[in-house]
């Protein structure tokens, strides 16, 4: 039967400890039968994260593998993530600036609120007239109080971490709690047996490694998805333009500093930076255009939003290959992480996806090599549709622009960069506001009709609405805009300050679920 009992992941960091923790936690019971999770790590390779965002689901999938979010903040510096406001990319103008929160709007399910807030012709923000986070994003506030238990809150939220710090925490929880081995070694060699499948891994340190399914989680070297099975490379340069990121690493002025609870991005000349805020730093870097301005440019840019505190401070450069892989599973080897593609950091897209992917991988673990081929077939079809929704909405903030002040927003509205798919919804919603129905349809959506909404109307867009056509439901919506506000102002006089919050779980815990 060739049953699958012994998993194989190359190389840690988030990528390779989340997938590492999913599949051991799913399988806990088959350990006494002989299942194994190995993870082998280089012990002179580093860890390329600078400081990360993540989306709610990482609530989910922390508590699943039974981790503590009270350890998590200890352990991870950690902050809490509201969502993330774009300043700067529609007309560029210092006042201009929209929130994508991470909260549904009032009543998502049961009515579609933006033909009534179009015709209500309001000055609100649409993000204001239907969530109350945008507003708790601007007093500073925490998504949860200490008495809230662990992973529930009365406003959705996500984490700002340090990869680094994270990538030790998962370690060890995985190694103490969920059995998983791990072993440091260089793998030098990778050996296929006579059906192209790996069949076992040689390592500097002498040891072999072998297995039944092998996770690539080598990052950018892609070792056995590429270098050893020849799996192409989709590039999607000509989409999005951005190939190359300088990050800092940048102190508070002082120990009782405010931290934002939400991504900052503020867009640049040719590309954006991206200001996240820890307990300890804030993370700041700049995502730019090679194509479109220098390298010394784009690090002054960088220095000037900083400001003083950037005198002395070292930037890494990371380069950007915006693509993925054209399988992500072949013969025996699923790649996650890095090793399966990148795209620029927008919308916190690269750690979702290594939990909705490993996520299938623990839940859909072949039994068998006879219908593995089966399983990675499905996992190909929707980590393709994955990825390509992720260019898609990443495409849509660029493609809304109406800033012409330099070439590089003038590149990204020319139609050609925009993919047939998304130029489509884009014509459909000149008359007819994004919906539950508009092809949104896979059960777990990363941008859920909702986030087209926000962007959409976030950015100045107006969709032609035919008269009359949503009174039906107009007693409805105003109900949900009077509820939105009266839940707003309870939220806005009962959450903590975002570092109060933090202070207090590091010293006294959240409640236990």
């Amino acid at each position: 039967m060739n049953d699958i009992k012994h998993i194989v992941i190359v190389g840690g960091g988030t990528a390779g400890w989340l997938t590492a923790g999913i599949i051991a936690a799913r399988h806990q019971g088959r350990r006494p039968h002989g299942f194994t999770v190995t993870l082998v790590e280089s012990p002179n390779v580093p860890i390329i994260g600078v400081g990360e965002g993540t989306w709610p689901t990482l609530r989910a999938t922390l508590r699943k593998i039974g981790v503590s979010e009270t350890d998590f903040f200890r352990h991870c510096g950690a902050a809490f993530k509201q969502g993330a406001r774009f300043n700067r990319w529609t007309t560029g103008a210092a006042d201009d600036g929209y929130y994508h929160p991470l909260m549904l709007p009032q009543g998502f399910a049961q009515t579609n609120l933006v033909p009534h807030w179009l015709a209500a012709e309001a000055e609100e923000s649409f993000c204001d007239a239907v969530t109350p986070q945008g507003r708790l994003c601007d007093a500073g506030l925490a998504p949860k109080t200490i008495t809230t238990a662990e992973y529930d809150g009365p406003a959705n939220y996500a984490y700002h971490l340090d990869a680094g710090k994270f990538a030790s925490f998962l370690q060890r929880h995985c190694c103490d709690t969920l059995g998983v081995r791990h072993v440091l070694a260089d793998v030098t060699d990778v050996h296929l047996d006579d059906s192209g499948d790996i069949d076992r891994l040689d390592t500097k340190q002498g040891v072999t490694i072998a297995g039944d399914l092998f996770v690539d989680c080598t990052g950018f070297a892609a070792l056995l998805i590429g270098k050893t099975l020849g799996v192409g490379f989709r590039d999607c340069s000509d989409v999005l333009f951005c190939d190359t990121a300088l990050a800092m690493q940048v102190p508070y002025d002082r120990p009782d500093a405010p931290i934002a609870s939400h991504t900052i991005s503020t867009a640049q000349d040719a590309g954006w930076i991206w200001d996240i805020g820890l307990p300890a730093r804030r993370g700041v870097g700049h995502v730019f255009s090679s194509s479109h301005t220098s390298v010394e440019a784009a690090e002054q840019a960088l220095r000037d939003y900083v400001g003083p505190a950037a005198r002395d401070l070292t930037v890494r450069h990371l380069p950007i290959r915006s693509g993925h892989r054209e399988l992500f599973w072949k013969n025996n080897c699923v790649a996650v992480g890095l090793a399966a593609g990148f795209l620029e950091p927008l919308e916190a897209s690269a750690i979702v996806l290594i939990e909705l992917s490993a996520k299938i991988i623990a839940e859909q673990l072949p039994a068998s090599r006879a219908v593995m081929d089966t399983v990675a077939r499905r996992y190909n079809d929707t980590t393709l549709y994955r990825w390509g929704r992720i260019i898609d909405f990443l495409k849509l903030h660029y493609a809304l622009t109406k800033r012409t002040d330099t070439q590089f927003w003038r590149d990204n509205q020319r139609a050609e960069t925009i993919p047939d798919r998304l130029r489509e919804l884009m014509s459909l919603w000149a008359y007819h506001p994004p919906w539950l129905h508009d092809e949104f349809d896979r059960a777990e959506e990363i941008f859920p009709a909702a986030s087209y909404q926000y962007v959409l109307y976030g950015m100045g867009h107006r969709t032609a609405l035919q008269p009359g056509s949503f009174e039906a439901d107009a007693e409805q919506a105003s109900r949900l805009r009077r509820e939105n506000r009266s839940y707003t102002d309870r939220l806005l006089g009962a959450l903590p300050a975002h570092r109060a919050l933090i202070d207090k779980i590091i010293h006294h815990g959240l409640q236990p679920v």
